[in-house]
């Protein structure tokens, strides 16, 4: 019976957890034994209890954990002090990248750890019970847009009263992908008055869809890889867009960036005199800020105050909703697992045919 394990993570940078009481279930009914270390997720409201109620065990320490664990989950790679913990020929799964972490890959692959990088899925239909970064990034969405309107002054749906009309906030969204069309979909919700823009013109229909209006860059092109992500503009495009962006940027009460590039620094979208440009009291959430940021005066964890502008932006915003975030993971992460799982030899198969599986594995130093 294999070993799966998973230890707390460093609370000051990441409250996220791998496993939940519900995925131990599906863990042990694939006859996986699951080892945790102690209060694994005590500081997300779960004791102990409600994991041995179905079935986990439990050790003192992340180092006895690490040592006999088999399959480790994680939400982020490994720390340093832990590598050397980690039983050699055994299995890593979480997302970190492969670039900026290349040394802690090279040490894990000195001791023939088989490593699996979630953040590396690839966009098939198949994977998407596995795909983190939507997952994710549709809770992220949805709190930029939440943050943003607790910082915000004003009322933001239209409200009719005796005393006179408060007229809906406008909600510009830069960015279309999953994150920024739950943010579209959000700030609807909350009766504002929305617009957004991407590079890639397939994201139109998205935005409409949502009740969003789409804001056209002339001549733009579908600036949209095989896999579904956004490329990097052209500086023809970039200065078409920054041209539309001026304008609207100003007419709008909160702007939320989304805009990502993989394995990139993310692209500077909005410049200081746009900053500037807003009225005070207005709003900019940038949740690319953890990557460079898409908007001047952005930095994490800080409101920065700009003409009476508010730039605001969180390193890791999946903190400030880690119980849904953890559920959505554990379930991504079980699904991963599930589908490395034969049935027939009842044990993991690295099936290097698969795309799920060869997309996602590093096994060679980087």
């Amino acid at each position: 019976m294999k070993i799966i394990g998973s230890v707390k993570e460093d609370l000051s940078v990441e409250k996220r957890i791998s496993i939940i009481p519900e995925t131990v279930k599906k863990y042990t009914e694939l006859k996986f034994s699951v080892l945790l270390e102690k209060n694994y997720a005590a500081h997300l409201g779960i004791n102990d209890d409600e994991y041995k109620n179905q079935g986990a065990n439990f050790y003192n320490s992340a180092k006895e954990v690490l040592r006999d664990s088999e399959i480790i989950l994680k939400v982020n790679g490994p720390y340093n002090h832990e590598i050397n913990l980690i039983k050699d020929k055994s299995i890593l799964i979480g997302q970190f990248e492969p670039l900026s972490d290349k040394e802690i890959i090279n040490k894990l692959i000195k001791k023939d750890v088989k490593i699996f990088l979630l953040n590396l899925l690839p966009r098939i239909t198949r994977a998407q019970s596995m795909d983190v970064l939507s997952s994710q990034a549709n809770l992220a969405g949805y709190r930029a847009v939440i943050e943003s309107v607790e910082e915000f002054d004003k009322a933001v749906p239209m409200m009719m009263t005796a005393a006179g009309t408060i007229t809906p906030a406008k909600v510009l969204v830069i960015g279309a992908g999953v994150a920024g069309l739950q943010a579209i979909a959000t700030a609807k919700r909350l009766g504002a008055v929305v617009s957004a823009t991407d590079v890639r013109i397939v994201a139109k229909e998205q935005v409409e869809s949502l009740g969003g209006k789409f804001l056209v860059v002339d001549g733009a092109e579908n600036l949209e890889t095989s896999e579904g992500y956004a490329k990097e503009a052209s500086e023809d495009f970039k200065k078409k867009q920054a041209k539309l962006l001026k304008v609207s940027v100003k007419k709008n009460d909160i702007v939320i960036c989304t805009a990502l590039i993989p394995g990139k620094q993310a692209p500077r979208i909005i410049s200081e005199d746009m900053v500037k440009s807003m009225q005070p009291g207005s709003i900019i959430y940038d949740l690319a800020v953890a990557q460079g940021g898409n908007s001047a005066f952005s930095e994490a964890d800080k409101i920065n105050v700009i003409n009476g502008v508010k730039v605001m932006g969180a390193k890791n915003i999946l903190n400030n909703l880690a119980l849904s975030a953890s559920n959505l993971y554990a379930k991504n992460l079980f699904n991963f697992v599930n589908n490395l799982y034969d049935k027939e030899k009842k044990d993991i198969y690295i099936n290097k045919e698969d795309e799920i599986i060869s997309k996602t594995l590093i096994d060679k130093e980087q």
